[in-house]
């Protein structure tokens, strides 16, 4: 793990921490923020709900993963405004997010990215035409129903990390080995 936590800093993450998978619970209510359709992506995006699995279909997953990483991305702000450096902020996550989930794929098959947000690889979504890059898309932990804060929590991560600052979080999970 302590290779992956270098790796993940390397790539420019402000965070990295092991995460224990079985810390994480799936939890409808969760998923039903995603349903309020809030970002306009709920049945628009294939890595969305529902087209990202039924809860149980998600949680029978996390329960084949033996370890975790979960990653931040932390931004200052000016201001509560300040609207540019949260944008700059979030491109830097998406970026990041996207390099070490491809180095992550080719060293460890199997491996489970949820960003935060939705994918956004392509600049829309193909849905309802088939995923452009189904071997690169990722879901988003919440809609996985993973609480994000939980998830901070059970790495020993900051999920807030005061005033004028912003925080995008993302685990990576591995398969038990056997």
């Amino acid at each position: 793990m302590k290779e992956r936590i270098e790796l993940a800093l390397a790539q420019g993450f402000t965070c990295a921490a092991a995460l224990d998978p079985g810390a994480l619970a799936v939890r409808a209510e969760v998923r039903d923020m995603c349903a309020a359709d809030k970002c306009r992506a709920y049945g628009r995006n294939w890595t969305c709900p529902p087209h990202c699995g039924f809860l149980e279909e998600c949680a029978a997953r996390l329960g084949e993963m033996g370890s975790g990483l979960l990653v931040q991305t932390v931004g200052q702000l000016e201001d509560s405004f300040d609207f540019e450096a949260m944008a700059e902020t979030e491109k830097r996550h998406l970026e990041h997010f996207h390099a070490l989930a491809d180095l992550l794929r080719e060293k460890c098959p199997g491996v489970l990215c949820l960003g935060s947000g939705g994918c956004r690889l392509c600049k829309s979504c193909a849905y309802p035409e088939p995923c452009r890059f189904p071997e690169r898309a990722c879901s988003s932990m919440e809609g996985w129903g993973l609480l994000v804060n939980d998830a901070c929590q059970a790495a020993g991560v900051p999920y807030y990390h005061g005033k004028n600052t912003l925080a995008y979080t993302a685990c990576y999970l591995f398969p038990r080995v056997s």
